[in-house]
């Protein structure tokens, strides 16, 4: 480790400087594996770094796209490990997509002290953060290296946490590896093992632009202020909990997924519309379940009817039921890579919560990668 090591950011560091727990957070999204990986961090602490250690996850649906939390707990050997809490102030905080970058409460309770691992997107160099602090940050392209490896980008995360927790010795990960995976899925331990390795020698430090530190700098005045400000206090939605959440069962998060984003949820593929086709049928209004497809009225071949105006991809979740029922191929199914600037984009007037970004490409089809065909294969599951 030498370099990381000296920092005092890993796992023996903290608890030989009289630190109770080294506490890890997991920021994930459903589907990319987070809560595996927190159980097989959790499972490695007992087993092989002879300490005690504790591991839970929060999700809702568990449906590709929505919120996943991860929280794993180390402590001394001869400490009995009595805390079953959410990780409030994580000495690392790992983040799965960036989607969840957009979101400053996934910052919450991160402090000079905190170690930060980002999943960079394929050839991004710094991604851009906002309304945070931490101690260091580190990066890696998760997703490149899982599809390269043909393996999935829990491992590959997993692989990043080992070499930021300071741990010397990998045949410990992929020990964790093979109890974990191996005897279940022994044709992709491999791949996965060869993620693992990956992402623990390819995790990088990320230096802050002088820029990024502006905008920072810019975002923390602007939040003492607020704090300092005793008129017109407003609690933050994420604030919001039994004593003082709104009353008659309202649920106060706008939307089912991160930011009320559907993108994340996409595997790969989009609906594509050719207008000069549409008939202006509806079917693929009635089909959608999201409030895609936006009709105005207008004229259709000299009647004044509803016309198809567009798509709001910001809340397409990418399941091509529109393409199924378009009887005139006005909707065809393409890859969402091949077309990162929509045409036909027309967001929702209607919605309670305008967007505030929009994201131009979502994640790279993990249903066209090779890892994919290799766990249908094998007749899905965890792998």
């Amino acid at each position: 480790m030498g370099q990381l090591k000296n920092r005092g950011i890993g796992l023996k560091d903290k608890l030989e400087s009289g630190k109770t727990y080294y506490e890890i957070r997991l920021e994930s999204i459903g589907g990319l594996g987070a809560n595996l990986c927190g159980k097989m961090l959790g499972e490695l602490g007992v087993k092989y770094l002879d300490v005690n250690s504790s591991n839970f996850s929060s999700y809702g649906s568990e449906k590709t796209g929505t919120p996943v939390k991860g929280f794993i707990r180390y402590c001394k050997k001869e400490k009995e490990l009595r805390e079953h809490s959410p990780v409030v102030e994580p000495d690392l905080l790992v983040v799965f997509h960036q989607a969840l970058l957009k979101d400053v409460s996934i910052w919450k309770g991160c402090g000079e002290e905190t170690a930060v691992i980002i999943a960079l997107e394929p050839g991004q160099e710094q991604p851009e953060i906002t309304g945070c602090n931490y101690d260091a940050c580190y990066g890696l392209e998760a997703q490149k290296i899982a599809m390269e490896t043909h393996s999935r980008i829990n491992v590959v995360m997993l692989g990043a946490v080992l070499k930021i927790m300071g741990i010397e010795n990998l045949s410990v990960g992929e020990q964790i590896c093979k109890d974990t995976l191996g005897k279940k899925y022994p044709d992709a331990l491999k791949a996965n093992l060869e993620g693992m390795k990956r992402g623990y020698e390819e995790v990088r430090r990320l230096e802050k632009k002088a820029e990024q530190k502006q905008k920072d700098n810019q975002f923390q005045g602007k939040e003492l202020h607020k704090a300092n400000a005793t008129e017109h206090k407003s609690l933050k939605q994420s604030d919001w909990g039994y004593a003082n959440a709104p009353l008659g069962g309202v649920n106060p998060n706008f939307g089912s997924t991160v930011v009320a984003d559907l993108s994340p949820s996409r595997q790969g593929y989009i609906p594509l519309f050719i207008q000069e086709r549409c008939i202006n049928c509806g079917l693929c209004y009635s089909a959608c379940p999201d409030m895609v497809f936006q009709f105005a009225k207008g004229e259709y071949k000299g009647r004044e009817m509803m016309v198809n105006q567009g798509l709001d991809y910001y809340h397409c979740k990418g399941c091509l039921r529109c393409v199924d029922v378009c009887p005139v191929n006005a909707l065809v199914r393409g890859v969402e890579a091949e077309h990162p600037k929509k045409e036909y984009f027309m967001p929702n007037q209607e919605l309670l919560r305008m967007p505030e970004y929009y994201e131009e490409a979502g994640p790279d089809g993990y249903i066209t990668s090779e890892s994919y065909l290799t766990e249908k294969r094998m007749e899905g599951g965890e792998v």
